[in-house]
This record gives structure tokens, C-alpha cells and sequence, in this order.
């Protein structure tokens, strides 16, 4: 850790930094990034859990999609992990809710996944899902 100063006054150093919901930590490693991700999506997840009786295929996918989803997606071109412990992290959520979705709970992750027509997450972060805009013609 070097110390910085400016106009002689010096500056601060910090273990982790907040800005944008996403935590940068000094050594710019995403642990704690993807750790926060699950914790919301977790906490989410278990209020869909709690309330919702009947777990549809369609309306539970729609929970999915528009509520959990979006916490361990949030900016994840930014700080996609890299280590495997993370992205089984943020994988787990998305295993543990199809789990949730009515004759779903005995099927293998893969076959659920064909089932339900979703990408794993990695799959999603790989692929740029968010690739939408490549025809823009102002970017």
C-alpha cells in the first residue's frame, strides 16, 4: 500500500470501496462484490418463498426474472468473478430457486435448466447477454 497525497494533504487508503452498489476492494478482487450479490438475491428469494403458495412454472420464472435475477447480474461486466468459488456462489441462487418451482425439486440442475429455458448465469456473462445493443447505430 503506497500513500498518495494531494495538494500535500494525504489521502486516505481503504480496505473496500462502495460506489454504484459494487464494492471494490483495494486489490480489485470480486469476493465481496459476489458474496453482497447473493446475500440480496438470497433475502429476495426467501420473500418469494414465504409468500408466493403456488409455485407456477410461468409466474415463478417472471419472480425470477424481474426480482433476483437483477442482484447478481447488476453490473457483472464490471466485476464478473473469476474464481470458481464465486461463480458456484452466484450460480447457487439460481440452483436453489428452480428447486422452488412445482415438479421441478427431482429433476437434475441441467434438466431444469433445458425445462425452464434458461442460461446458467456464467453462461449469461459470457455470452453478453446485454449484447442488445450491438445494432444501435449511436454507439
Amino acid at each position: 500500500m503506497h500513500s498518495y497525497y494531494m495538494s500535500s494533504n494525504g489521502l486516505k487508503s481503504v480496505e473496500v470501496e462502495k460506489d454504484l452498489c459494487i464494492m471494490i476492494t483495494y486489490d480489485l478482487k470480486c469476493s465481496q462484490q459476489c458474496e453482497y450479490a447473493y446475500s440480496k438475491a438470497n433475502r429476495v428469494m426467501g420473500m418469494i418463498r414465504r409468500t408466493i403458495t403456488y409455485k407456477e412454472p410461468r409466474i415463478m420464472l417472471s419472480l425470477y426474472k424481474t426480482l433476483v435475477r437483477p442482484h447478481v447480474e447488476y453490473c457483472s461486466c464490471a466485476w464478473n468473478p473469476s474464481y470458481k468459488k464465486d461463480k458456484e456462489l452466484l450460480e447457487k441462487i439460481q440452483h436453489r430457486y428452480t428447486k422452488m418451482i412445482i415438479n421441478m425439486r427431482e429433476k437434475t440442475y441441467e434438466k431444469r435448466m433445458k425445462l425452464l429455458g434458461l442460461w446458467t448465469l456464467e453462461e449469461r456473462r459470457n455470452t453478453g447477454y446485454y449484447r442488445g445493443f450491438q445494432n444501435v447505430s449511436w454507439i
